[in-house]
């Protein structure tokens, strides 16, 4: 039977103010053990989500544990049966998750983490405001029970959108979740910056409730969506039934692909009549591509957003 690939998502805020001299010997512990996907490097910390075997996976958590920055960073795991990453990159980022707001340090402040076993609690309260910080194609393919989508497009629209909706002085209480749980500590620490008393959010994000709380005791209605080449997880963190659109990397589900307007690598129902002719050409040149290196049996060429380039 072939070896499960291990996905682990991870993540730390943490002062690393020499993270620049982290970048080469990360990546080459990586490239050694065979480990696909992408790390952030930031000074206040480390983001990202890697693949690849138990052993592979282990040797990395070994080597955070050897520095006392990074020796409890936060990670989950799940597991598909073939790699979902095509490259193995680390990456040197003003931040590690872009809300583009001054000042906001999670290092500094932080919202009060709740565990998976009680967010059911907290968010059945009537008074709790349940905010879903995560962008629009997330959101749409599933959420919690009773949670507020503020679509947006990306999570620097997350600071205009609060100002825009909520008021301190009438929004008490203030709970967020995001997939591994990295967005909602930034989130948190903006809207404690902004008055608000009590804020919430959930440990480990949708990744960790949904590895945790039966599915029979589950507020969480249908997939998540990951930053990978599985595109969602079912509730047993599975891989779920969609694709992904190569030309806007929109979540395309049975349905989507049974449109007139979807045409694999180029447009789906979400962007055909959005994309300009010259991100239209680029997607099909790049699927072409595709095609050539499948028929050589060469690594797949990596994805691009044209949706960001026609922004």
């Amino acid at each position: 039977m072939t070896q499960k690939i291990v996905v682990a998502a991870l993540y730390k805020f943490v002062s690393l103010p020499g993270y620049v001299a982290l970048r080469e010997p990360l990546l080459a512990l990586l490239e050694a053990n065979g480990i696909k996907g992408t790390l952030l490097l930031a000074e206040e910390g480390i983001n990202g989500t890697v693949s690849g075997s138990r052993a592979a996976i282990d040797a990395l958590l070994a080597w955070f544990g050897q520095d006392p920055r990074l020796a409890d960073i936060d990670h989950k795991e799940s597991y598909c049966d073939e790699q979902p990453f095509y490259r193995t990159k680390v990456k040197l980022k003003k931040e590690i998750v872009t809300l583009g707001v001054p000042g906001v340090d999670p290092n500094q402040r932080v919202g009060t983490y709740v565990e998976p076993q009680d967010w059911n609690a907290l968010i059945d309260d009537p008074e709790v405001l349940l905010i879903d910080t995560r962008n629009d194609y997330e959101v749409a393919i599933g959420t919690f029970d009773g949670a507020i989508d503020p679509q947006t497009k990306s999570f620097r629209e997350f600071p205009d959108y609060i100002k825009a909706h909520y008021d301190p002085a009438r929004h008490k209480k203030v709970a967020m979740f995001c997939t591994g749980g990295i967005r909602c500590e930034k989130a948190s620490s903006y809207m404690l910056g902004e008055g608000f008393e009590e804020v919430y959010h959930l440990k480990g994000g949708i990744l960790k409730y949904l590895e945790e709380v039966p599915k029979e005791q589950s507020r969480w209605k249908g997939d998540c969506f990951v930053f990978d080449n599985r595109v969602t997880v079912r509730h047993d963190l599975s891989e779920g039934d969609f694709d992904q659109c190569h030309a806007c990397r929109s979540p395309v589900s049975a349905q989507d692909r049974q449109s007139e307007h979807y045409v694999p690598g180029i447009s789906c129902p979400h962007c055909w009549n959005t994309l300009s002719e010259k991100t239209r050409t680029s997607a099909r040149e790049r699927q072409k591509q595709i095609e050539l290196a499948l028929k050589r049996n060469q690594p797949h060429p990596i994805g691009y957003n044209y949706r960001k380039q026609d922004a």
